[in-house]
């Protein structure tokens, strides 16, 4: 049988497309085939490489690959972020990403060249974990009432509040304080939880916010005095510790530090829904459960949109950054 030159064209580009379909359906079937590596914006020993190191190893058991977990620390977790936007979107990069590189950081800082929600794509949620004001025993306050009696009674600024630096969720949970109690109390910046803890333990500092699992073994031993955690419910690892919306003045206080899987942009489908699948497995691991609230975070369940979850964030803290004058100039 021959073919004229317009049906042997026809012929190749066919075939050419069954290639490229079957390479496809190849690579749904095999992956993964080899190592991932998770990357996390921070240094060692922080919430959010606590919470990579944690789902690393639930994900290995379920894709049947080692997840390698690698530190890439710097410039508030956006050196991380950058480098899963420019790997290859095979998903075999990933991050793990935190409020503050994946929503915060773009709105404050020009030098961000990506866009949390437009450069990744959203495997899904992880956990949250809430903050904690807690106050110095030297301060002289005891509660979230007895706090914002004595703000609203002290000049302006009379009241110090320290976070891990500008534009943090620490930082923007005192501004989102501030609001709500009609207060002023004065921003200090740190570089890094360990000197804000030391000098709030020393009475250096009146008060300070803390990511839960950060404060909560110096408010058990009573080296610091816990005033509430910043989410509108108790939190399972801290029962005792109530909400600060549950008292007068605080009832708008709504804010937590969340953790997410994501993968660079233009990941195959396929491949994210392995992902996905593997990851919603993981979430319902008692396991994972019990060392993730030791730690003062909480699951998601299983499915959670990160798409409209992260819409709805990005609105909460342009308000925020708004309010603590931050925009990005």
């Amino acid at each position: 049988m021959s073919f004229s030159l317009s049906q042997r064209g026809l012929v190749l580009t066919v075939l050419g497309a069954c290639s490229l379909l079957q390479a496809s359906i190849s690579h749904a079937d095999t992956y993964p085939s080899r190592n991932l590596t998770l990357v996390v914006g921070y240094p060692a020993g922080g919430s959010v490489d606590l919470t990579a190191r944690l789902m690393a190893e639930e994900l290995s058991s379920r894709l049947g690959q080692s997840v390698v977990v690698e530190n890439a620390g710097g410039a508030g977790g956006t050196i991380g972020a950058q480098r899963v936007q420019r790997a290859a979107a095979d998903g075999y990069t990933l991050l793990l990403g935190s409020t503050n590189e994946m929503i915060i950081a773009g709105m404050i800082n020009k030098a961000v060249r990506y866009d949390g929600q437009k450069d990744f794509t959203p495997i899904g949620m992880i956990a949250s974990q809430p903050l904690l004001l807690a106050a110095s025993k030297e301060s002289g306050i005891r509660s979230a009432a007895d706090y914002a009696q004595k703000l609203r009674a002290a000049k302006p600024e009379a009241f110090s509040f320290g976070s891990s630096g500008v534009g943090t969720t620490l930082h923007l949970a005192g501004e989102m304080v501030n609001a709500s109690t009609g207060t002023t109390a004065m921003h200090v910046p740190y570089r890094g939880v360990p000197p804000l803890v030391s000098d709030l333990m020393s009475g250096q500092l009146d008060t300070a916010y803390l990511v839960l699992s950060s404060g909560l073994s110096q408010a058990r031993a009573g080296a610091i005095v816990p005033l509430g955690i910043t989410e509108t419910h108790a939190s399972p690892a801290a029962p005792e510790i109530p909400p600060l919306a549950d008292t007068p003045g605080f009832e708008k206080v709504d804010i937590n530090v969340w953790f997410g899987l994501y993968a660079p942009k233009g990941l195959p489908e396929s491949v994210a829904n392995t992902l996905r699948q593997a990851l919603d497995s993981s979430l319902q691991s008692a396991t994972l459960q019990e060392k993730m609230q030791s730690n003062g975070a909480t699951l998601y369940a299983p499915g959670m949109n990160a798409t409209e979850f992260q819409a709805k964030e990005v609105e909460k803290y342009a308000r925020l950054v708004e309010l603590a004058k931050l925009q990005a100039e």
